[in-house]
């Protein structure tokens, strides 16, 4: 921890304690968390269990009888002085996720200034929410409706992005009106503690925003049966996901849910090879692969495969895999050691059914000393390989061969998830077939990347509910209220 503190200007960020209303909160027990490049303890961090849970969730469900009543325009003050911090301190805030995660530090900072842009939308939205006058069928009546938050929102987020899923859900909650209750991942943990940290200095109010560290079947099973908990939000697998939603179900609670995709990356026979090769880079790349819009399955018509391929081979070969803190690192190590096995299983099932390894293909513990899996690119392989039937999350670029239009859209959306998709075409008529055609929520058109604080995120079939982002993600954290006015005349 003397370490990590050491790289910090503010080490008053680094946090070890649960943030529960306005307080910093041990627990009875502690778990480790380390930096996935060397394997090495940066902290240990309080669990404060299910007792935790429900002192959280009681601050929460107290606070938010005051800030649903709270003006607005003060709601966004506080949330966009929220903002003002985080900007303030990228360079702090993206150490802490280097070292918790492992991604390289540039990338870190940018994850934490695309979080805090969530912030400063939502905070702007927020006081643009507004109802409707509706013409009603009683004579002497008016009829109109307003948007009041849900309640309080308990939110579960993952570790590939342990800033920006923390600022992307509870900016617009906390803007709407909503209080809060958050449980980070437990390999990212200080992140979000930082962020409380950070919430505080701007005087959101006690109770109103509360960050629980800990196990998490102790603690999951309080957020989503609570009575007084009023909505869950999650990021993470779909299987998590499916097991939330049905905890969820026994009190008809709201769920935003942002699970797992398989996103196709198509490239057309009339696409710009070279950049859709490095577009392929930057989705397939980014986090170590380790995104849920990651390029999961990179079709190419059969005219341009070869080409693909090569131009793939020759810029992957260049990407440089080390620690994050490395000046010239491009991507750095996978979260733990049981992630690079789970890449290797599927790496190898794609070469035992006679699939190409281009090159990579391999962990690199002995040259590196961490959990790290060399980028990879394999070809000749088929839409049945496990490797294409499920997310990769990690440097693993596969490509597939296909024919027309028709058969391209079929293995595409041959997939039980639809959240990203990305096409590569010049013809305008393609992109309006092929974006239509697409059974994904997100599309983006010679676009590596869907991502925006502005625009509706999310995806459909069973890569989620809801949206993130924009109006849109304001908008989930409320409810829609007519009311019927009589006796006017």
């Amino acid at each position: 921890m003397s370490e990590l503190k050491s790289r910090l200007s503010d080490a008053s960020l680094l946090k070890t304690d649960s943030y529960v209303d306005g307080r910093w909160v041990s627990g009875e027990t502690a778990f480790a968390v380390t930096n996935p490049a060397d394997r090495q303890q940066i902290a240990e961090v309080a669990d404060v269990g299910e007792t935790g849970a429900r002192k959280a969730v009681a601050a929460a469900h107290e606070a938010f009888a005051k800030w649903k009543r709270t003006s607005v325009f003060e709601r966004a003050r506080l949330v966009m002085a929220w903002h003002d911090l985080i900007m303030e301190h990228v360079g702090d805030l993206g150490t802490i996720i280097t070292a918790e995660m492992g991604k390289p530090l540039k990338e870190a900072r940018g994850e934490v200034a695309y979080g805090a842009g969530f912030v400063k939308v939502s905070a702007e939205e927020a006081t643009r929410l507004h109802g409707e006058t509706l013409p009603v069928q009683f004579p002497g009546a008016r009829g109109w409706t307003i948007r009041q938050p849900v309640g309080v929102v308990a939110c579960i987020t993952p570790w590939n992005f342990p800033s920006a899923m923390i600022t992307r859900k509870c900016a617009p909650a906390l803007a709407a009106g909503c209080t809060m209750v958050v449980k980070p991942a437990p390999e990212t943990p200080l992140s979000a503690l930082a962020l409380a940290e950070l919430a505080d200095r701007a005087g959101i109010p006690r109770g109103v925003f509360n960050v629980i560290c800990g196990d998490a079947e102790a603690i999951g099973p309080v957020l989503t049966r609570s009575p007084e908990v009023a909505m869950v939000g999650f990021t993470g697998s779909t299987s998590v996901g499916k097991l939330l939603m049905r905890q969820a179900a026994d009190g008809v609670k709201r769920v935003s849910l942002e699970l797992g995709g398989n996103a196709p990356f198509i490239v057309m026979d009339d696409a710009d090879v070279e950049k859709a090769a490095e577009g392929v880079l930057a989705s397939k790349f980014r986090a170590g692969g380790q995104t849920c819009v990651s390029a999961n399955r990179i079709i190419a018509q059969d005219s341009i495969a070869d080409d693909l391929i090569e131009a793939l081979k020759a810029k992957i070969e260049k990407v440089k895999v080390g620690s994050g803190f490395e000046s010239d690192t491009d991507i750095g190590p996978l979260i733990h050691d049981e992630a690079v096995g789970r890449v290797h299983k599927l790496v190898e099932h794609a070469r035992e059914k006679g699939a190409r390894i281009v090159t990579g293909g391999r962990p690199l513990d002995d040259e590196l000393g961490g959990s790290f899996y060399a980028p990879t690119l394999i070809a000749g392989g088929n839409f049945d390989l496990d490797i294409a039937r499920n997310e990769i999350f990690g440097p693993v670029a596969s490509v597939y061969r296909a024919g027309d239009e028709k058969e391209i859209l079929r293995v595409a959306n041959d997939t039980p998830y639809g959240l990203a998709a990305y096409v590569y075409t010049r013809d305008i008529g393609r992109v309006h077939r092929i974006s239509e055609g697409l059974d994904y929520g997100m599309v983006g058109v010679n676009a590596p990347m869907v991502g925006s604080p502005s625009t509706p995120f999310g995806g459909v079939k069973e890569s989620g509910i809801g949206r993130e982002g924009g109006k849109w993600g304001v908008e989930e954290f409320t409810e829609l209220k007519f009311v019927l006015l009589g006796g006017v005349e």
